[in-house]
């Protein structure tokens, strides 16, 4: 077993499409995956753009005002610690957060179910 201290990874700085207060530093990578976290400071927000593959956001620490949809303008919705929001590839999204965001994003091939749903049928 290893403990990882997710809080020691600092991270880089991302500026692109008019992001602010956002940092990521990555962890995990496979040929068709890779995870990371992200950071927003309060006020901070990841600029819409499309996703590059599959994107699952993991809140963990905070609060996030997510929207995406195909023609980019989705309504904005507001999650928190215990809720994940996935975007499908290409789909324009944005995330923004009042007070500060700590999340886990994995992006590539990963196939996301429903809660109940099994996606593993060794899971049942």
């Amino acid at each position: 077993m290893r403990v990882l201290d997710l809080t020691a990874l600092g991270g880089r700085r991302i500026d692109a499409h008019g992001s602010k207060g956002f940092s990521v530093a990555a962890f995990g990578l496979t040929a068709e995956a890779h995870l990371v976290t992200v950071t927003l400071a309060p006020g901070g927000v990841i600029g819409r753009h499309p996703a590059a593959a599959r994107q699952l956001l993991v809140v963990l620490d905070g609060e996030a005002v997510v929207s995406g949809g195909s023609d980019g303008t989705g309504e904005a919705v507001t999650v928190g610690p215990g809720h994940a929001v996935v975007w499908e590839p290409y789909e324009p999204h944005e995330t923004r957060t009042v007070d500060g965001l700590v999340a886990l994003v994995l992006e590539g091939e990963v196939e996301v179910g429903t809660p109940g749903h099994h996606v593993d049928p060794g899971d049942v």
